[in-house]
């Protein structure tokens, strides 16, 4: 062997000791799993494909398949260190993994384990990003947009998409722009593919004009988006009564190992409702966010690289200040930059998929939505109720809200009212209320009154 000669096996002893293994079975089977490698990796003169499925022949008829594959990931990480203390130059499961373009070590362990390993690795091999005809142009377009400032993530996606499916179809190489992406429309016959041609074409023609701004723009079509809106689900709107009932079932909810969960789920979810936050912002607020003097809380670099500063009702503020107490009791982190919501399993803030599970997990409880399946009422719809009910309010006290959606729209983080508005959405009661306003205030000036003559 080249490389990593180590007869006295003194690299995975000291590996073994830094990683500080708790449990005694735990250490018996990385060293089990390791010296069985060393063993394999001492009869081969390179440290390369050939080990790897030397050994994972050798371990077959000691392990099962699956324990096998769970098995790797040690020699994955074992490999890494040996990489980093430079035992090795290169660590044979990543250089296979990068010269197939995949993420993954896993793909890799189970194509050397099947039959034709060679065979299985030519089918792992996935195109290289932006590596097709028109890549170049495509990748200085993404750079040069987030060079501006802007967050472009969707964009690169269907980029890469079509990039991806130009390398598959060579043929189309010598093919104008126009004819390549007619075969991508071509493609998948679904409505969504169709509207992410359309905004494909939107950014290409965008692209071919920074190039050469003599090309006429192009006009776009809103038929491919508007069939997509078609399939979207009204948002539910939660009414009071509805949002009472999750408070209370997030207040009992179960968590006997973690104490402070039940109060830690009523306030995301207070915070949803009331301050029509997001799942991010609830998982990005910090505790030096709440300003308990002032009665506001800061949300940080949101959508749109917005930061808002957002007053609470009292009563809210109050339920924040007992959440924050019982945190303190908790034994979670003082340091203003902590997370708010504070995991007591895990010392951490919680995630915002975590946060989506268990918010859910509440409108489950309340029967508000199917026990599974993403059917009925969503967390977003928190959002929507957030707004058609203030609207309600509005109108109930005699307050005009086209005068208040500014603020409105300013209060939920939006560019502009047009955003607002897509959350307006019109109710038996928003509907009486406002013709009830029409009633009262614009249908005197339809009478006219007798035409007065001379």
């Amino acid at each position: 062997m080249t490389t990593w000669s180590d007869p006295e096996r003194l690299s995975i002893a000291r590996y073994l000791v830094g990683l500080g293994l708790r449990s005694a079975n735990s250490r018996t089977y990385y060293k089990q799993v390791l010296h069985s490698f060393q063993d394999v990796a001492e009869r081969h003169a390179e440290l390369g494909q050939d080990v790897l499925v030397a050994w994972l022949r050798a371990s077959s008829d000691r392990w099962a398949a699956t324990t096998l594959l769970h098995r790797t990931r040690i020699i994955d990480r074992f490999l890494d260190h040996l990489v980093q203390t430079r035992a090795i130059d290169r660590n044979p499961v990543a250089a296979l993994r990068e010269a197939r373009n995949i993420k993954q070590c896993k793909p890799v362990w189970r194509a050397l384990a099947s039959r034709d390993p060679e065979q299985a690795l030519a089918e792992l091999h996935q195109p290289r990003p932006f590596d097709s005809v028109l890549g170049e142009i495509m990748a200085e377009h993404v750079t040069l947009m987030r060079n501006r400032g802007y967050k472009y993530t969707s964009q690169p996606v269907w980029l890469l998409r079509f990039d991806r499916f130009l390398q598959l179809n060579p043929a189309l190489q010598d093919e104008p722009i126009g004819r390549m992406l007619e075969h991508w429309a071509a493609a998948k016959a679904t409505p969504n593919h169709a509207a992410e041609c359309e905004k494909l074409k939107r950014v290409l023609a965008k692209i071919l004009r920074h190039r050469n701004p003599s090309i006429p723009p192009r006009r776009p079509d809103s038929r491919p988006e508007k069939e997509v809106a078609k399939q979207w689900r009204k948002p539910h709107i939660y009414a009071p009564t509805d949002v009472r009932r999750m408070l209370d079932i997030a207040r009992s909810y179960p968590s006997p190992r973690a104490p402070l969960r039940p109060l830690s789920i009523y306030t995301m979810l207070l915070l949803a409702y009331c301050a029509g936050l997001r799942r991010g912002e609830l998982a990005r607020l910090d505790l030096g966010d709440v300003d308990l003097q002032g009665g506001t809380i800061t949300v940080r670099q949101t959508k749109f690289f917005k930061t808002r500063i957002l007053p609470l009702p009292d009563s809210v503020m109050a339920e924040l200040r007992a959440y924050i107490d019982a945190r303190r009791r908790a034994g979670a982190s003082q340091d203003p930059r902590s997370g708010l919501f504070w995991h007591e399993q895990r010392s951490a803030r919680y995630t915002k998929e975590a946060i989506a599970w268990l918010l859910v997990d509440v409108i489950r409880r309340a029967e508000l939505k199917p026990p599974q399946g993403r059917t009925g009422p969503r967390l977003h719809d928190l959002r929507h109720s957030m707004v058609v009910n203030r609207i309600l309010e509005w109108y109930r006290t005699g307050i005009n809200p086209q005068d208040r959606l500014p603020f409105l729209a300013t209060y939920l983080g939006h560019r502009d009212i047009n955003s607002t508005l897509v959350y307006i959405t019109v109710t038996q009661d928003l509907l009486h209320h406002a013709n009830e306003r029409f009633r009262a205030v614009g249908a005197p000036c339809l009478d006219l009154g007798r035409e007065v003559r001379p």
